[in-house]
Formats: structure tokens, sequence, C-alpha cells
């Protein structure tokens, strides 16, 4: 069972990805969830580089309690940082998970922080 849902993800993931690109000007957000914490990397897949990371399991976290407020918190976390790195536009690249949950709550979070998507 775990299989095909992680098949069905991957081939959501491709699709995704083949609408979607970040660039200099307008990276790309892309997340992953986890059962123990969600992570968010803002990427530019012209130079293949990530430009600003957080999670949930960082050092630099400082946040507690449900999934659901975690993932608000690393929003804000990686909107900030991006800031700091001068990043305001961004591509929101949900990697195949469906919009719903910490995913959301996670993009609620970066448009808070300042993030435009």
């Amino acid at each position: 069972m775990a299989g095909i849902k992680l098949s069905r993800r991957e081939r959501i993931k491709q699709g995704i990805r083949k609408r979607l690109s970040g660039s200099a000007e307008r990276p790309r957000l892309s997340v992953y969830r986890s059962n123990k914490g969600i992570y968010a990397q803002i990427i530019d897949d012209i130079s293949g580089k990530t430009l600003v990371s957080a999670s949930s399991l960082s050092k630099d976290f400082a946040g507690s309690g449900a999934k659901i407020e975690q993932s608000k918190a690393v929003g804000k976390l990686v909107a900030e940082k991006a800031k700091a790195a001068g990043i305001t536009q961004v591509v929101f690249d949900r990697n195949g998970y469906l919009y719903h949950g910490r995913v959301k709550s996670l993009a609620e979070g970066a448009r808070e922080g300042g993030l435009q998507f």
C-alpha cells in the first residue's frame, strides 16, 4: 500500500514540475512533509542551487505544539530568511501533496511572512 501511495505522489509531482520552474527572479518554494517534520526550500532551478531553507527539525527553529502550528512557523521562518536574501516572490511547489493541512499551513505562514505567490 505504501508503495502505491509513493508512486502516485511521484506521478503527480512530475506533472507539477513539468509546468513550473524557479528562476533567479522568482525561485521555487518546495515543500517536503515527513511524519516527524516539515521542510521548505527556496530553489533557483536555472543555477540548480538552494537559496534558503528551513525545517521544523533545524536548530534555529523555535516553534512547538501541533504539526500544523509548526508548519505555519516554518513558513514564517522561510519567509524571514527569504526577505533577508532579497527574495519577495516565489513559485509554490506543493511537491505532489494535497494543498491541505500542513502544506496549506506552511503556505499561509509564508504569505504572512511577506512572500508573494
